[in-house]
């Protein structure tokens, strides 16, 4: 069976949208992040976002590629605090929030596994 291809491109590209989303509509990114992490919540907001720009410049070009995907999947583990915050303050919120906010904590392993997958198709070539 022929293997799908990692789509690297792809995976620079939501990681460049969601840094253009850390800093057009940062308010929202400030409610996610976890209020134990020193700081003010806006600074977070803005660094992950560079982060992410920074992620999907390494993972777009071959020759960073490989280190930067392995990067992508420690950030995507990293930030799964924040989705559990956001699961968690929506205890008290609609239905469909809650649904929303659950449902988003399982998606950050295809994020790891698709950036770890990119990370070793850049290795093998």
């Amino acid at each position: 069976m022929p293997r799908t291809p990692s789509s690297p491109l792809l995976l620079a590209g939501l990681l460049a949208g969601a840094a253009v989303a850390h800093a057009a509509a940062p308010r929202r990114f400030d409610a996610i992040v976890p209020r134990s992490l020193p700081g003010s919540p806006r600074r977070w907001t803005y660094a992950s976002g560079v982060v992410e720009l920074a992620l999907a410049a390494g993972v777009a070009h071959p020759r960073t590629r490989r280190m930067a995907s392995l990067a992508a999947a420690a950030f995507f583990v990293g930030v799964f605090p924040a989705n559990v915050k956001t699961a968690a303050d929506a205890r008290h919120r609609s239905a469909a929030a809650r649904a929303a906010a659950l449902g988003r904590l399982p998606l950050q392993v295809p994020l790891v596994l698709w950036a770890l997958r990119v990370g070793r198709d850049a290795a093998t070539g």
